[in-house]
């Protein structure tokens, strides 16, 4: 009940900063232009309290807090009293409107930019690229545990993230990929990893799995927390021993105690494990027990779980590098989303890459609770996210009405009333189907298989 309370309320804490700022874009350039604001309005419905400014505009926050408007004194929706009509959105120039229309896209752009510059000022905790563990086809390829990736393709990757999406980039692009690491030495190393032979529908959340890669962050490590009484383990290892090995063969974290102990049950006689403890390596000799009835070989041991690693990579810049910096990230979110939105056209991606209200809300107390920098983050990839979106196209959105616009520039005057209104149906339309993939995207993240 906890989680969902605080993901409602993180999610309307979101949309409602990303919308105001949006919305105060189309407000402050259209005052700027001389438009009559009517009404600013953060929410839908039943207003819950409302004021009214010297130029005649009602601020208001509504009851539904998802969304919001600015209502400009329009023609084609009042009728407008004759003093009023140089004020009116309809009477401005083409170019205008247009600068009014783009200011909420371009708000949200900046808003982006200025959250990532304070997440940059008060720095980025997050987990580095290295790997925990290899197999298959990143075990062929070279990679091993300690590796840390900086580069794949040319793009330099500073987290376990970012090397995650240059993967799955290049995954759904059918490419290899060209991997830059640092060995446990420092030592830089090339590999390629063969992701183009990948099988065909691969899932696309998961492709750093399907390659053979576990981060290390990910793998919990193989520390004692408890010894069964009479068990194999029982005077030899102690609470808190870290397990680095058995009968020879490493280990990086807990899930690979049990197969390797099964491994040398059946093998027959004692082997040695070798533990850390109190920072001193030491070889022990242990005898696995067969457990009655199922067959399996025991150690009798239990290990330490849900202790967060701590944080190993960290952006930090003073104030003004920061700027260039949450610049440069803009970019490449940027491109990233463009590159995206291109895939799924094109068939490469799959359109459950696309996500609605339910996953907005879960990510957006994820990241709270992480702490400030990823909320940040956060804000600042849905303020994007909104930008970029409003941009499409698509009437009823921005960029449909930029379209509109563009085309009366092209052709010397608007378009009719009745072509414009085709289009919103159409816009309609789309978006519902948008909408209601998303949700069904949504729904079936709350049952993973």
């Amino acid at each position: 009940m906890a989680d969902f309370l605080g993901s409602v309320w993180w999610m309307i804490v979101s949309l409602g900063v990303l919308v105001t700022f949006h919305e105060f874009g189309h407000y402050w350039v259209a005052r700027r232009c001389g438009v009559k604001v009517l009404r600013f309005s953060v929410g839908f419905g039943r207003p819950l309290w409302s004021r009214r400014n010297r130029n005649g505009t009602e601020f208001v926050i509504a009851a539904i807090p998802l969304g919001g408007y600015v209502k400009m004194l329009d023609e084609r929706e009042v009728e407008v009293p004759a003093g009023e009509r140089a004020v009116a959105f309809n009477n401005k120039s083409v170019w205008q409107r247009i600068a009014i229309v783009a200011a909420g896209p371009a708000a949200n752009l900046l808003l982006c930019i200025a959250l990532l510059w304070a997440m940059f000022v008060i720095g980025r905790q997050d987990y580095s690229a290295t790997v925990g563990r290899s197999s298959g086809m990143a075990a062929s390829a070279g990679l091993a545990a300690g590796d840390r990736i900086i580069d794949i393709d040319g793009r330099a990757v500073a987290t376990w993230a970012e090397a995650s999406m240059a993967l799955t980039t290049a995954a759904m692009d059918r490419q290899d990929a060209r991997v830059r690491v640092l060995d446990a030495l420092d030592t830089p190393h090339t590999r390629v990893l063969p992701l183009s032979t990948l099988p065909a529908g691969f899932d696309e959340r998961t492709v750093p799995q399907q390659a053979g890669l576990a981060w290390r962050f990910m793998l919990q490590p193989a520390q004692v927390e408890s010894v069964a009484e009479g068990s194999a383990a029982s005077g030899q290892l102690q609470r808190g021993d870290l397990i680095l090995a058995i009968d020879g063969q490493r280990v990086e974290s807990a899930d690979q105690v049990a197969p390797l102990v099964q491994q040398l049950g059946e093998r027959g006689g004692p082997g040695m494990v070798e533990v850390e403890r109190d920072g001193q390596r030491m070889a022990l000799e242990v005898l696995p027990r067969k457990a009655p009835g199922d067959g399996r070989w025991l150690l009798g041991v239990g290990f330490v779980t849900g202790q967060a690693p701590a944080y190993d990579a960290r952006q930090q810049y003073g104030p003004l590098a920061a700027l260039p910096a949450a610049v440069r990230e803009a970019g490449r979110l940027a491109g990233d989303s463009l590159g995206m939105m291109r895939r799924m056209l094109t068939g490469h991606a799959s359109v459950k890459n696309i996500s609605g209200p339910i996953t907005i809300a879960r990510v957006a107390n994820a990241s709270a609770e992480r702490g400030v920098d990823l909320f940040l983050y956060f804000l600042a990839l849905l303020s994007l996210s909104l930008c970029i979106i409003n941009l499409l196209p698509i009437p009823i959105l921005d960029g449909g009405h930029l379209l509109y616009y563009l085309i009366e520039l092209l052709k010397g005057s608007p378009l009719s009333e009745r072509a414009m209104a085709a289009g919103q149906y159409v816009g309609l339309a789309l978006l519902a189907g948008l909408m209601g993939l998303a949700f069904y995207n949504d729904i079936l993240g709350l049952f993973p298989r």
